[in-house]
């Protein structure tokens, strides 16, 4: 569970974000703040769509080549910990954990989510479906916890980042984060990472534009989520969620737009922000790669590519990487 104290400092850490994203030009706000009881519900929902590709085509990846995938991250001899960063509800991960737990590995999962309401669902059911599993949960986001698994140097350890959580980072942030994590490995260990990969762009449109307004309300829950914790007055139903898909840079934006001039009141912010009509905020990036782009990451973060492996359709990858090797 989380602590008192943490729970407070990611009260205020909300609090200061919006503070700063919409007093900025132009505004933002970050995606992480989708994501409380109501927002877990409506993502679980988005990727129940068929629209929404990604999860279909990873599921199919790692149900696919779930020995391969398995054997790539077995070390017989001391084990193994499996950290997953953004572990969300384990559909994709449960696939890998089953397969493991059944083959004797010596390991222990380690989910690290900023949801605490996703956490708890996970333990429990992993509880339920692998009663045998060693789990080591924890509410955190994903910069938060980087210096700590420098600390999990005993034995092999294997970071998964799946859903193409690393899509909403910007390339320079993804290329940061990327080096970050580099810097934690030791020579054997991996990670192992879901990128959507570039296509059709109204493929892609419409996996986040889609007509029955899920996605909408998903982008619009951070502004519920402000109206409550933090006093806020925002219509809601004055906003349009909007999409835009840049193909050449492979860059999805999500947008909320005030369809009229308004004033909003934040009260634990003690300001008024004000809304012209049609002005923007940007809430969330989703970015999609090409090989060179993948390969370009790797070796700017100082990683490579030990495998990859793709649906039938060439929708979308998942890669391994370990810290590459310095010949000198």
């Amino acid at each position: 569970m989380e602590s008192i104290e943490k729970a407070k400092q990611r009260v205020d850490t909300f609090r200061k974000e919006v503070l700063a994203g919409l007093t900025d030009f132009p505004k933002h706000l970050s995606s992480k703040y989708f994501y409380d009881h109501n927002g877990d519900q409506l993502f679980q929902d988005i990727m129940a769509m068929p629209e929404y590709y990604l999860t279909g085509c990873e599921l199919e990846i790692i149900t696919t080549y779930t020995h391969a995938i398995g054997e790539l991250f077995r070390d017989k001899e001391n084990g193994l910990d499996l950290i997953e960063l953004g572990a969300g509800d384990g559909k994709k991960t449960k696939v890998l954990l089953k397969y493991m737990t059944d083959e004797k590995f010596n390991f222990t999962y380690k989910p690290i989510d900023i949801s605490q309401n996703v956490l708890k669902s996970l333990r429990l059911s992993l509880a339920d479906e692998i009663p045998s599993l060693q789990v080591d949960a924890e509410v955190g986001e994903y910069f938060e916890v980087l210096d700590r698994l420098k600390s999990f140097d005993k034995r092999k350890k294997v970071i998964l980042l799946l859903g193409s959580n690393l899509g909403n980072l910007k390339h320079p942030e993804a290329l940061t984060f990327l080096t970050k994590l580099r810097k934690t490995l030791l020579n054997d260990d991996l990670l192992f990472i879901g990128l959507d990969q570039k296509k059709n762009p109204k493929v892609i449109l419409n996996a986040y534009n889609d007509p029955t307004g899920i996605t909408a309300a998903f982008n619009k829950n951070i502004l519920v989520r402000i109206n409550r914790e933090l006093g806020g007055n925002f219509d809601v139903d004055k906003f349009r969620h909007w999409e835009a898909y840049n193909p050449e840079t492979g860059t999805a934006k999500s947008f909320l737009v005030a369809t009229e001039a308004m004033e909003v009141e934040i009260k634990e912010l003690d300001r008024t922000i004000h809304f012209d009509a049609w002005e923007t905020i940007h809430t969330e990036i989703s970015q999609k790669y090409d090989e060179k782009t993948v390969e370009w990451l790797a070796e700017e973060a100082g990683l490579e590519i030990v495998e990859s492996f793709t649906d039938k359709k060439g929708y979308y990858k998942n890669y391994a990487f370990r810290k590459k090797t310095v010949v000198l």
